[in-house]
């Protein structure tokens, strides 16, 4: 064997136990490990504030989710109930033109007159009134034989 390869053999055995070599205490040693530790410090802080600023981001983004998902249901919930109100706007529009074509059947008087002799059973001259029943009440009558 060369003396290099002798020299590679030691160096291999002596960077195996680390027990064995004794550590340089001086000056500059010291310096280096004070700057290890203080960049191993650093390192922990900066892990420990990357770790507080996760945890408040992702509340920060829950709690956003769970407004977000309340006011999507209240607005579901809103437009139903208008949906339902715009639908009884429509029939409460359409009972009041009902209504308002009444008033002005009301203004005529051939219309009252009509409407008098039918409910109240009033007759003009040598006018004779016959009542008919209307189909519910047959109905009614017809129900009320059976039982």
């Amino acid at each position: 064997m060369c003396r290099e390869e002798v020299k590679d053999m030691e160096q291999k055995r002596v960077r195996k136990s680390p027990a064995r070599v004794a550590s340089i205490e001086n000056d500059y040693v010291r310096s280096l490990q004070q700057k290890q530790e203080r960049r191993q410090a650093r390192k922990k802080r900066l892990y420990r504030r990357l770790t507080v600023f996760a945890v408040f981001a992702v509340l920060i983004l829950g709690i956003l989710t769970h407004t977000f998902l309340g006011q999507k249901k209240v607005l579901a919930s809103k437009l139903q109930e208008k949906e339902a109100l715009l639908a009884e706007l429509d029939a409460v529009e359409a009972e009041q033109d009902r209504l308002v074509k009444q008033l002005v059947k009301l203004d005529d008087d051939e219309y009252i007159a009509k409407l008098a002799r039918q409910r109240y059973f009033v007759s003009e001259k040598n006018e004779i009134i016959f009542s008919i029943p209307k189909e519910d009440e047959l109905n009614e009558k017809k129900s009320s034989e059976k039982e």
